[in-house]
């Protein structure tokens, strides 16, 4: 996917990635550009600032002052003499990079969701204010004012800017100073172990403009998304603050804001997702390099975009010329693609992808088991025990608001989860599961699903009672999400040797997890595929599941989807179903072996391969001379296999190599009394 040239590159909030223009831009064009930069600016004079607004006021000001000159300065017909014109395009280029690094400050100081992030860097943000006008007068200083011939006015004009760079002190605020200081205090609260004062906190958050519980929510999100960034630096310098500042915000959150219209947040993003989505090509979301779904999209200096992994392993092959085009590059920079990674994340969102998961393979998950500061932890202690008051005492409103933050809260990290838990949430959220209201119930099993990813929490759900309330919420669950976490849950719940024991014996569950496979949503089918998954690892439950007629829906569904990750894992499981005779003639009396043979031959999934040759595989052990007969008569299996050597897995690798012997021994003998002896006292039965 080829970014285009306009584009800005995600950055992080207080990096400036600005360069100075070429050396070849002409003069007119450089001074058009600087001028361009500084209109840009002053469109931030109506937008809000989460600190200096004085000087930001100021800088801006100025930057229209700067403007004025811009709109007076004559560009000569041809090149100055006299190194006049290196003089000007060097004033240009250095106007333009402080420009540039002035606008993207200002955008941090105006973003959505790192209010109080910036308020915290107050003093860093006016040091850079302060660097941003010297930078611009010591440019004016540089511009050969007479050789362009510059009117006298102008020169009055840039003369006074220049002045007032040099003088401005732009100093933080006071109304600053005083909102950090009462800030430091309510996090001092949280170390403390003391309840912060609510008129504190409003009044903090007033200043900085979160005002809502959705503003709130985005300042979580951005510090979230910070600390992902920091943990991959080696310092780690701004976890501790970072780590505050969102345990902070997620107890304003919940403790500060009592309206949360969820059904219109979640539809409004709905429905911009299907829009943006009709405009992209599933095709550009896949790596060049692996034909993958990217999940760390980033972008080389050509402009071209790749997932990390690939094109980092592609540098430490001895590569250094984009894959795309052949060509060489200047640099091995990689700056990641926040705006593809969101396309990618709406794309699995709806089509049931789990992007969320597989995103989180190049993140340190262990960042989450502690709480990242003391204020932190202290904070979301309180917080936990205000939630669980309110699941045991509160109104039906308040549980339902309960059971959304801890849904949200549990989803979020380890640390959150092992709080709640301790809290005794669970029983509680339990308790809601049989609730007539449709949204309490679907709060409630989300956020038991996400509760069901802690350790501790599956023998508390089993001991309440839980096992028998899940299932009842997936057969008869008011909502199709409801049902679908359900099924997720199950899948938890089901890591136990014991408990995939006790979920098979509940009457109709293996059935009706069959039937959200056949019918359910692309989410609903995906967790009823891992939940069946799951259960199969418990011997007891294979002939139930064979009995629930899985194989001719799972055969179906690998005829009928077109998405290779549901295809997977339809194969995963039929390869768990294949390990046992049973299974394996299930598999050939829903002419599995054919589609199995075609996908080999036509995916370009390296899982799915790997997949779809253990499966052949176990359907030769098990299923005999004639499935072997029939695979050897398949002209484009072997290539498919060979490829797999080369290509594959080591454990694809193993198991190609495997079959390939097996399908040469045949051919060779072509006599069943010299067969392997795999093969010998199996029943034979009609593959095609």
């Amino acid at each position: 996917m080829t970014r285009k040239p306009t584009a800005e590159p995600t950055r992080r909030t207080l990096t400036f990635p600005a360069v100075h223009p070429s050396d070849h831009t002409p003069p007119a064009a450089l001074l058009s550009s600087v001028a361009d930069l500084a209109r840009s600016v002053l469109t931030f004079k109506a937008k809000r600032f989460a600190c200096n607004r004085r000087n930001a006021a100021e800088t801006i000001r100025s930057v229209a002052n700067l403007l004025l000159f811009l709109e007076e300065v004559p560009i000569p017909p041809a090149p100055l003499g006299g190194g006049g014109g290196g003089s000007l395009s060097l004033a240009l280029s250095e106007l333009h990079l402080a420009l540039r690094k002035l606008r993207f400050l200002l955008e941090d100081c105006t973003r959505d969701g790192a209010r109080a992030w910036m308020l915290m860097k107050s003093e860093r943000v006016a040091g850079q204010l302060r660097a941003s006008a010297r930078a611009m007068a010591t440019a004016l200083d540089v511009l050969p004012m007479e050789d362009v011939g510059v009117p006298v006015e102008a020169r009055e004009v840039a003369g006074l800017f220049v002045r007032q760079a040099r003088k401005v002190s732009l100093e933080v605020d006071v109304d600053d100073r005083t909102a950090v200081s009462d800030l430091k205090s309510i996090l001092s609260s949280f170390e403390c172990g003391i309840v912060p004062e609510r008129s504190r906190l409003e009044r903090v958050l007033d200043y900085v403009g979160v005002r809502s519980w959705t503003d709130c929510h985005k300042e979580i999100r951005f510090l979230d998304a910070e600390l992902g960034f920091e943990f991959l630096s080696v310092e780690k310098r701004e976890v501790e603050i970072l780590s505050s500042l969102m345990g902070l915000m997620c107890y304003c959150r919940c403790v500060l804001f009592e309206v949360v219209d969820i059904e219109s947040n979640r539809q409004s993003n709905e429905e911009h997702a299907i829009k943006v989505l009709d405009h992209v090509n599933p095709d550009d979301l896949r790596c060049p390099i692996s034909l993958e779904l990217m999940v760390d999209p980033v972008t080389t200096v050509t402009g071209h975009t790749y997932d990390r992994a690939s094109i980092v392993k592609w540098f430490r092959a001895g590569n250094f010329t984009c894959p795309k085009t052949g060509e060489m590059l200047a640099s091995t920079e990689l700056v990641p693609n926040a705006a593809i990674r969101r396309l990618i994340e709406l794309y699995c969102s709806e089509n049931g992808i789990p992007f969320a998961e597989s995103a989180r393979k190049h993140r340190d998950i262990t960042r989450t088991v502690l709480a990242g500061s003391v204020a932190a932890e202290g904070a979301m202690k309180m917080l936990v025990s205000y939630l669980a008051f309110r699941l045991e005492v509160g109104t039906s409103v308040e549980r339902n608001r309960a059971a959304y933050e801890i849904r949200l809260l549990a989803k979020a990290s380890i640390f959150n989860r092992s709080c709640l838990v301790e809290a005794g949430a669970i029983p509680h959220l339990l308790k809601l599961l049989t609730s007539r209201d449709s949204s309490i119930q679907e709060n409630a099993i989300a956020a038991l699903l996400n509760l069901s990813k802690h350790s501790k929490s599956k023998a508390i759900i089993v001991e309440n009672g839980g096992l028998v309330l899940v299932v009842e919420v997936l057969k008869y669950g008011h909502k199709v999400e409801a049902r679908q976490h359900a099924a997720a849950a199950l899948f938890y719940l089901a890591s136990i040797e014991e408990y995939r024991k006790l979920i098979g014996e509940i009457p109709e569950t293996i059935a009706v997890l069959v039937e959200m496979v056949k019918n359910g949503t692309s989410r609903g089918k995906k967790n009823a595929l891992v939940a069946i998954f799951g259960l199969l690892m418990h011997h007891g439950n294979h002939r139930r599941v064979l009995a629930s007629g899985a194989v001719p829906v799972l055969v179906q569904q690998l005829k009928s989807s077109d998405r290779e990750d549901f295809i997977n894992d339809c194969l995963a499981v039929l390869s768990s179903i294949a390990e046992k005779s049973e299974g394996t003639l299930a598999i050939l009396r829903a002419n599995g072996l054919y589609i199995i043979t075609g996908i080999l031959n036509s995916s370009t999934s390296r899982v799915g391969r790997e997949h779809c040759v253990t499966l052949l595989l176990a359907l030769c052990i098990n299923g005999g001379a004639e499935v072997v007969s029939n695979l050897v008569k398949s002209s484009s299996l072997m290539q498919s296999l060979y490829s797999l050597l080369s290509e594959g897995t080591s454990r694809a690798s193993k198991k190609a190599s495997a079959l390939i012997r097996l399908l040469q021994d045949f051919s060779e003998r072509r006599s069943c009394s010299f067969l392997p002896a795999i093969f010998q006292q199996e029943q034979f039965v009609h593959a095609w």
